[in-house]
């Protein structure tokens, strides 16, 4: 690709670290992905590495491994046969490219381990955290720092071209630093110089016993979101102790993963805290790495551009198109797969521990050996009616791989149920991917016919060999008397303004389009997704001044809703449960903030001109509102396939027509990809 790029000089520079040259400033940062702790696990990262080190990236960063059991030894790196396993790994990247660099991740949880085992500077229990961890004595604060550097020798023992030592987010180092969770007297904490001296020894270790070529980088919480966290002045003088030390690179990391507020959800602006980064970058030479919600080309170019940082971490964007290098290099930006945040298919399956990780809009990240798009031996003609998420996704993979694809829409827009997310503030994001499928579209090859509905007789006296239905869902009507009332409208017109909405207004349905409606119908002014001061100003940041933690400690500042809303659900559990594992408490905090009354256990009695009758909790209320909006699920909209079905034609259901639980993009688009790689 070349060292220099007329539109990203600087995000296609080669930057220099010691003996070493990283070929561009683009890193793919660690992100876990549960493979780490699986049998073949190592085959499969060996692929998904190489995927993206022949994408153009010039650093790859691995998910977390630690250095020992106590650490969360599930991904551990401390014998020979782990190396073995690691060395499947480096191989794979640097055949796909000898210029891209690989560092393995150190990661000793600390207090986070959910396991008896766990151990910390104190025993002091993280909100976080299943256990009360065991607090280190000196021997076992010897054999941590002992293992930290074993692990860091079979590293480079592994193949691996450095190391990158996470020292925040609530780890083990960062406990070290900080007097809420050491709470020790002797050598190890105390002052501020004694609560460094663990990470600073662990570096000590680390450099020791590597190479003097080998990479090292340290994570620093740059800011770590916690009242009594650390000062702007502790982190300085830390950074410049680990230049001291000889560390390579320092990373910036923002946030404890107890602090309560979000860094990487879709709602947080783009590049929202690389100007702390900037602010370290000058009180230190080593380069700096910053990170979170840099999501395209022209947003890193920006951040190198403002003296920000040396190096942009990019890990979900790495997920969500392997290509994002080249594609950018190539001045294909349009074609780029835009990571949207929405942490659906990846940091929601990483937390929950229940699913493997992969990418919301690009199905095959984490999945590269299962699942592919290989050129068909025998091309078809393939009908896909419903240009929503899963048919979107369904045709361009189908005619990608040689398929000749017509696609029928009703509507005269792609995008389906992705043109009502736009629209809520906080998940502007999600016009990206309507640009990517539109571009994709026409690379392709796809045949579009928009504003056209088609009928089973149509399609069954086509000639097609294939016919996919992926005509997506109908709200659905709850039965409740009244509901006919002029005062009840659906989501959609509600979503779109097609309708008028009252300034009392009670919501049935408390799911993620129930909070969806939520959002848009509390808000007033401009969107903080869109401007990192307004967004400071809710959360509590104070980027100018950077008081202890980063957080100002008064209550945020948070425009109330110009309506009054009840949010009602059925069920007795908490409202918004069900909502995404890393985001769900974003919303609930965001409505609590704006007066929303979130009310579960609810049975809907009846509906007048006066308001909606019901019970709450054994009690009978009425509810004076002007507008009621049915948020109340969906229900598959199948009329065309069950008319095909009668002609015998060969028709497939996707998406929300063959279920219609929630809006579920990631696994209608999940469902999607895996039928055109088959078809």
């Amino acid at each position: 690709m070349g060292d220099a790029h007329p539109k990203y000089p600087l995000l296609f520079s080669p930057l220099k670290v010691g003996n070493v040259t990283i070929k561009n400033r683009a890193i793919m940062g660690s992100m876990h992905t549960g493979l780490e702790e699986q049998a073949d696990g190592h085959l499969r990262q060996a692929e998904y590495f190489a995927e993206r080190a022949r994408g153009g990236v010039g650093l790859i960063i691995t998910g977390g491994i630690s250095p020992n059991e106590e650490g969360g030894g599930g991904a551990k790196l401390a014998n020979a046969e782990e190396v073995a396993r690691h060395r499947v790994i480096t191989d794979a990247v640097h055949e796909a490219d000898p210029e891209v660099k690989i560092c393995m991740q150190i990661l000793h949880a600390g207090p986070l381990v959910r396991s008896e085992a766990c151990v910390a500077p104190s025993a002091v229990a993280s909100p976080i955290g299943g256990y009360t961890p065991r607090e280190l004595d000196e021997a076992g604060i010897e054999k941590q720092l002992s293992d930290f550097a074993n692990c860091a020798r079979c590293a480079e023992e592994a193949g691996y071209d450095g190391v990158e030592i996470i020292g925040s987010a609530g780890y083990l180092l960062s406990t070290f630093l900080v007097r809420k969770t050491n709470l020790r007297t002797d050598k190890w904490g105390g002052s501020y110089e004694n609560r460094m001296r663990f990470p600073l020894e662990v570096v000590r270790r680390v450099r020791a016993a590597v190479s003097e070529d080998f990479i090292v980088i340290f994570r620093i919480a740059a800011m770590d979101m916690l009242q009594d966290g650390m000062s702007w002045e502790e982190i300085v003088q830390l950074a410049k102790a680990l230049e001291k030390e000889g560390v390579s690179i320092i990373s910036t990391h923002f946030t404890w993963h107890e602090s309560a507020v979000p860094t990487i959800a879709t709602m947080v602006p783009r590049a929202a805290f690389t100007s702390v980064t900037g602010r370290l970058r000058k009180e230190v030479s080593v380069p700096m790495i910053t990170s979170n919600r840099i999501n395209m080309p022209d947003v890193a170019e920006g951040v190198l551009a403002r003296g920000d940082a040396d190096l942009v971490s990019m890990a979900r964007p790495m997920l969500a198109d392997s290509q994002f290098m080249v594609k950018a290099a190539e001045g294909r930006e349009d074609e780029i797969n835009t990571c949207i945040a929405c942490n659906q298919a990846c940091l929601d399956h990483t937390f929950g521990g229940r699913q493997e990780v992969s990418c919301l809009v690009n199905p095959r990240a984490c999945h590269e050996t299962q699942l592919s798009y290989e050129p068909t031996a025998k091309r078809k003609k393939i009908a896909v009616v419903g240009a929503g998420p899963a048919g979107l996704a369904y045709a361009t993979i189908a005619a990608e791989r040689g398929h000749d694809v017509e696609l029928f829409e009703q509507a005269d827009e792609i995008g389906g149920q992705f043109n009502l997310a736009k629209r809520i503030p906080g998940k502007e994001e999600f016009h990206e991917t309507l640009r990517y499928f539109r571009r994709q579209l026409d690379v392709t090859g796809v045949t579009l016919r928009l504003g056209t509905r088609v009928d089973a007789d149509q399609l069954s006296h086509g000639g097609y060999d294939e016919i996919i239905i992926a005509t997506g869902i109908n709200p659905r009507t709850p039965a409740i008397d009244g509901i006919d009332n002029p005062k009840v409208i659906g989501y959609i017109d509600a979503i779109l303004g097609r309708k008028p909405v009252g300034e009392r207004v009670a919501i049935i349905g408390a799911g993620g389009i129930g909070f969806d409606v939520a959002e848009l119908i509390s808000h007033s002014g401009k969107s903080s997704a869109l401007d990192i001061d307004l967004f400071a100003k809710e959360w509590g940041v104070d980027f100018k001044n950077h008081p202890r933690g980063g957080v100002t400690g008064v209550e945020p500042e948070v425009a109330p809703s110009p309506r009054k809303i009840w949010l009602l659900q059925r069920k007795t559990s908490r409202v918004g449960r069900g909502l995404g594992k890393t985001t769900g408490w974003t919303h609930r905090l965001t409505l609590s903030r704006r007066g929303i009354q979130m009310v579960p256990g609810v049975n809907y009695d009846r509906i007048t001109d006066e308001g909606i009758y019901c019970t709450i909790s054994g009690e009978p209320t009425l509810l004076q509102v002007d507008t009621i909006i049915l948020c109340a699920g969906q229900e598959p909209l199948r009329d065309l396939y069950d008319a095909l079905m009668e002609t015998g034609a060969n028709v497939s259901l996707i998406g929300g027509a063959y279920e219609a639980a929630e809006l579920d993009a990631k696994r209608a688009i999940n469902q999607a990809a895996y039928a055109a790689a088959a078809v």
